[in-house]
């Protein structure tokens, strides 16, 4: 075979397979390309429901009482009845001061009064005696009347010797120094054999049940709360309506609610570790969607709607306080709309849906 002749062959190959190409891309190219399915997106509804706004500070715990045990006589630590921060009952006995020397002063006051109570019997026998003497001028009215003096006189010191008398038995009691309250006892500042008085501090005591939690609201929170109630009288009707709740370090709420007992005149520079709830406020008919619904951009808030249609439509919206995993939205939503929660980053403005609800999706997991 010739060059000349290899050369045609290869020239009508090369424009048959052309023409072939060309004939097959026009019976294809009449053909519309197969489209894709829907995308498949998870929507909750748009809640509306009355809603507590809460606001949380950060609080420090404080006995409802935190009485200091100090000794009434002074004398030394003979014993400790009671175990360093274990409950306390009011009268229970937490420490022993020596009562030898309170003893023998009870002892001797009542010697004195015995000696008392002697000179008044022989005074009084005096006036019974010299009475009708004087009477009948067989004595000297002048005898009578010192008698009679040193009778009263008699008398008073009695009236002193009882008192020592029950001063000594009170100092006996001061021996044993009792807690003031019930509560949990803190730590001994004094140990077994020291000298104390009515100066020292034995221990603390503290009242738990109730217990007070002091916090600083901010002046906003402050302002808005008295704005909303201007008069004394709503102000605490107010707080006795409004429970406050204690926050554990696991995130639960202490089971036990608390109430508003009294607002200082003045800002307490002091912090704390535990958070303290409240619900200053409720907003009435607010729309509700959950958080991962709302896509923010520089400072806007937008969500993707889903019409009846299944097609997106992306709405910009105002939001407002954050409620657990929910946010209300105060502008460009209503209720009984269906938001996208699932899937945001594959819908477009305008784009069909396959939609599956939120609570179908948590049931079919």
């Amino acid at each position: 075979m010739s060059c000349t002749e290899s050369a045609r062959r290869w020239v009508f190959s090369a424009l048959f397979f052309g023409c072939f190409v060309l004939f097959l891309s026009s019976c294809t190219g009449g053909k519309a390309a197969p489209t894709s399915s829907p995308t498949l997106v998870e929507v909750a509804t748009v809640v509306q429901r009355d809603t507590p706004i809460y606001s949380e500070w950060v609080a420090i715990l404080d006995g409802f009482v935190n009485a200091q045990i100090q000794p009434r006589v002074a004398g030394y630590i003979i014993r400790q009845n009671y175990k360093e921060g274990s409950v306390v009952r009011k009268g229970e006995v937490l420490f022993e001061i020596d009562p030898r020397p309170f003893k023998a002063a009870l002892d001797q006051a009542k010697a004195q009064l015995a000696q008392a109570e002697a000179q008044l019997g022989k005074a009084s026998l005096d006036v019974d005696r010299d009475t009708p003497l004087a009477q009948a001028r067989a004595i000297a009215q002048s005898q009578l009347d010192t008698e009679i003096q040193a009778k009263l006189g008699a008398q008073a010191t009695v009236l002193a010797a009882k008192a020592n008398v029950e001063q000594a038995q009170l100092n006996m009691e001061f021996t044993k120094v009792t807690s003031l309250v019930t509560g949990i006892a803190g730590i001994a500042q004094v140990q077994i054999g020291g000298l104390v008085g009515p100066n020292s501090i034995l221990t603390s005591v503290s009242q738990v049940d109730p217990i007070k939690a002091y916090f600083t609201v901010s002046e906003q929170d402050f302002t808005d709360f008295h704005r909303r109630f201007p008069t004394q009288a709503s102000v605490e009707e107010q707080r006795r309506r409004m429970p406050l709740q204690l926050l554990l370090a696991d995130g639960n709420a202490y089971e036990h609610p608390g109430t508003i007992y009294f607002a200082d005149r003045e800002i307490n520079p002091a912090t704390g570790a535990i958070r303290v709830r409240a619900s200053a406020k409720t907003q009435t008919g607010a729309l509700l969607i959950p958080q991962r619904a709302v896509i923010e951009l520089q400072g806007s808030h937008q969500v993707a709607v889903v019409g009846s249609d299944n097609k997106v439509s992306i709405r910009p919206v105002t939001v407002g306080e954050r409620v657990g995993k929910m946010w209300i939205v105060t502008e460009g939503l209503k209720a009984g709309e269906r938001v996208v929660v699932e899937g945001l980053m594959k819908v477009r403005d305008g784009v069909p849906v396959k939609v599956a609800s939120a609570d179908s999706a948590k049931a079919g997991g």
